[in-house]
C-alpha cells in the first residue's frame, strides 16, 4: 500500500509531526487473537501465494512524546505457518525452507524507531530466521487508540516490509520450463497489530 512506501529524505525532513501523543506512552502486549503476521510471495511467476503465522507473541514499549525511544519485540512460531495448503505448509516447515524442527522461532528485535510525519512511522531492528540475523526496517501506520468493551486500552498499527528470502538462507527453488522460477526471492511481510496496554502492578 502506498502509505508504506519508503519516503525520501525531503519527505522525512518536511513531514508534519503529530501533536503530543504522551497519552500513548506505556508498555503493551500484542494480542495474538486480534493481530496477524503474514506474507505474500510470487508463485510460478503468475500469481501470489498468501500465508500467515497463527502463533506469535510480542511486546511494544511506546513513548508518545519521543517516538524514537519506542521499542518492539516479536516471536513467531514457524510450525504455525498456514498458506491454506497442508502439503505446501509441510514443505515450508522442512529443511528446504524454515527447518522448523531445528529453528522453531523467527524473531524481531527493534534497535531504533522514528516518526516520519503524521501517522507514519518506521521501526528498524534485527530479524532472525534460522541462524541468520539481518537488519530490517518496517514502515508502519498508526491506526489509533481505543478502549474495548472489556476496558482494555488498545493501539493498532499496520505495515509491511519486503525482503529477499535468500538473505536468510531460504533459497530453495525450482526452474520453470517456460523460464523463471517457482518461488520468487522477494517476499512481502505484512503486519496488522493490536496491542493491549499493560496495567500497573498493584502495590
Amino acid at each position: 500500500m502506498s502509505l508504506f512506501n519508503r519516503k525520501s529524505d525531503t519527505d522525512v525532513a518536511t513531514a508534519p509531526v503529530n501533536p503530543d501523543l504522551a497519552h500513548l506512552t506505556g508498555d503493551y502486549t500484542i494480542d495474538p487473537s486480534h493481530s496477524s503476521i503474514g506474507f505474500t510471495v510470487r508463485h510460478a511467476m503468475v500469481t501470489n501465494v498468501r500465508g500467515s503465522f497463527s502463533k506469535h507473541e510480542g511486546t511494544l514499549s511506546l513513548d508518545g512524546s519521543k517516538p524514537e525511544n519506542s521499542t518492539a519485540s516479536i516471536d513467531v512460531e514457524i510450525e504455525s505457518i498456514d498458506t491454506g495448503a497442508p502439503d505446501r505448509d509441510g514443505h515450508l516447515r522442512s529443511a528446504d525452507f524454515f527447518d522448523a524442527e531445528t529453528f522453531p522461532k523467527m524473531t524481531f528485535r527493534s534497535t531504533s524507531a522514528e516518526q516520519l510525519g503524521g501517522d507514519d512511522y518506521r521501526i528498524t531492528g534485527e530479524l532472525t530466521i534460522k541462524d541468520v540475523t539481518k537488519p530490517l526496517s518496517i514502515d508502519l501506520e498508526f491506526n489509533g487508540k481505543a478502549t474495548d468493551p472489556y476496558g482494555n486500552e488498545r493501539v493498532g498499527f499496520e505495515g509491511s516490509a519486503t525482503i529477499s528470502r535468500s538473505d536468510w538462507g531460504l533459497s530453495w527453488n525450482a526452474a520453470l520450463e517456460t523460464g523463471g522460477v517457482v518461488v520468487s526471492d522477494k517476499v512481502k511481510l505484512v503486519f496488522d497489530i493490536s496491542a493491549i496496554k499493560n496495567q500497573p502492578q498493584a502495590a
